[in-house]
Formats: C-alpha cells, sequence, structure tokens
C-alpha cells in the first residue's frame, strides 16, 4: 500500500484505484481500508478514482500512543489531500469516519470538497432533552465512563446473527479477515471517548457542499432518524433509510447503499 506522512510525522497508509472525479473513504472505529472492499471496485467501475484511508491506529497505518483526538484526525484528511494534491474529493465516512469528515470540515472548510457522505454516524452521540438520535443511552450524566469498557451491547437493531451473516460477504471479497485494530489500547480509548462526547449538529447544518447522510433503518447504535434531523435545516442535505440494515451499512446492504451513493453523485455533479 502507498503511504503518506503526516505534518506531525505519522505515516498513513491507503488504498488507490482507478482514475477521474476522486472518492475518499474514511472507516470506523477499529476498521481498516479494506473494510471499503464491497465499493471500492464499484466506485471505480462507476469512473471514480477511489482513495481508502487507514486512519492512524488502523488497518496498516502507524500507531503512536499521540494524536487519539478528533481533531488530530481530522487534521491527518487535510495532510492526506495535500499530499495527493487533491482539490475536489467527495469525503465518505463510516461511523467514526463520518465525524472524522466533519472534524476535517469544521477546520478546514470545504476548499478541497465537492461532497459529504455520512454512512450511519449520528452528529451527537449524548443524548439530552433537545437531541434524542444519540447512542442508546448515552447521557450528560454518564459520558465519562460510558465507553470505558468498549462499545457496549445496547440490545437494539439488526441482531448479531444476521450482521456476521452480512461480514461473510466481506470476507468474501476479502479472502480473509480484515485487519482490525484493537480497541484496548489506551489512545483508541481515549479516541473513542473524544469521539463520543463531539457535537458536529452545526457543521452538518452550516456546510456548503451537498450532503448525504445514510442510516441503516435497524442500526444498533441510535435511532435512524438522526439522518433527517441532522440536514433538516441544510438546503444541500440529503438522507436516505436502507432497509433491513445495521450500522454497517456499507456491508450489511452494500448493493443498496452503493446505488444510494451513485445516485447522490450524479446529482451533485
Amino acid at each position: 500500500m502507498p503511504t503518506v506522512t503526516t505534518s506531525d510525522d505519522v505515516t498513513l497508509s491507503y488504498i488507490d484505484q482507478g482514475s477521474g472525479p476522486v472518492i475518499v473513504l474514511i472507516a470506523g472505529f477499529c476498521a481498516p481500508a479494506t473494510s471499503w472492499a464491497l465499493q471500492q471496485q464499484v466506485f471505480v467501475d462507476a469512473g471514480y478514482r477511489v482513495l481508502s484511508l487507514d486512519r492512524r491506529g488502523h488497518g496498516d497505518s502507524e500507531a503512536p500512543d499521540f494524536g487519539a483526538t478528533m481533531a488530530r484526525h481530522g487534521q491527518d484528511v487535510a495532510d492526506f489531500l495535500a499530499a495527493l494534491d487533491v482539490d475536489d474529493a467527495v469525503l465518505c465516512g463510516g461511523s467514526m469516519g463520518a465525524s472524522t469528515v466533519w472534524s476535517y470540515v469544521s477546520q478546514f472548510g470545504t476548499a478541497r470538497v465537492r461532497a459529504v457522505v455520512s454512512v450511519d454516524q449520528t452528529p451527537k452521540m449524548v443524548n439530552d432533552a433537545e437531541w434524542t438520535n444519540g447512542f442508546y443511552g448515552l447521557t450528560e450524566a454518564n459520558k465519562e465512563t460510558f465507553f470505558a469498557n468498549g462499545v457496549p451491547d445496547t440490545g437494539q437493531g439488526l441482531p448479531k446473527r444476521k450482521s456476521l451473516v452480512a461480514a461473510t460477504k466481506l470476507v468474501a471479497k476479502l479472502g480473509g479477515l480484515p485487519k482490525m485494530a484493537s480497541p484496548d489500547t489506551p489512545a483508541m480509548k481515549a479516541l473513542l471517548h473524544d469521539h463520543a462526547i463531539a457535537d458536529w449538529r452545526k457543521v452538518v447544518a452550516g456546510v456548503d457542499v451537498p450532503v448525504l447522510m445514510v442510516a441503516g433503518r435497524d442500526s444498533q447504535y441510535w435511532p435512524f432518524t438522526h439522518a433527517a434531523d441532522a440536514v433538516a435545516g441544510n438546503p444541500r442535505g440529503r438522507s436516505v433509510v436502507l432497509e433491513k440494515c445495521g450500522h454497517a451499512a456499507n456491508m450489511d446492504r452494500p448493493k443498496e447503499f452503493n446505488a444510494a451513493m451513485l445516485d447522490f453523485l450524479s446529482l451533485s455533479e
């Protein structure tokens, strides 16, 4: 895999395939760039250059014990786009990868961005009286300790057995299991907490490029209504709910997700 070096001297790996307008795929917590294998070739065949990024601490990228914040991960995206001289990218993030995109936009704006796609990631994970689209059970009262032992089983959404069946599609495509990062290191625990307490609603509402919020009807982590609610005040925002779909929408319903994203991009040109 090719690499780039960030401004704080961390080596990031990525996959680079195809030619044409650029799509940058950024996976979620612990997931590697190869978790987009069910999208990569489809988007290449549709005429795109597809860059799948391993964030620091993920996949084949370096895993330092520093920089475990959403702000730094957003900076890494800026370094990545600059290193590859990409100035008109579609940024597509799944789960924490979507929050990484919003971190980038909040710091650097959209000068290098053509559109944004968020894949089943609520812009605010902490629930309160005004926002009930957060992570099931996560509140202001328990936010400091909620993820201390990792991501809890909420008992909501698509049953585990159905998610495992869906994951076999990815395993078959890769010819083996994807290289998942350990969630138990101090850096990864710090990153998960920083992710959990962030609020990207104003960034989503105010972004000045087309935005697609994708939600799984049966997400295990939060209500699907987060997607429509997040872009309700943004005239450039759209939302789509994938049926019989859990949190890992690009793996649970790859054909439906791919079609929704390509349709969105065709309308955004």
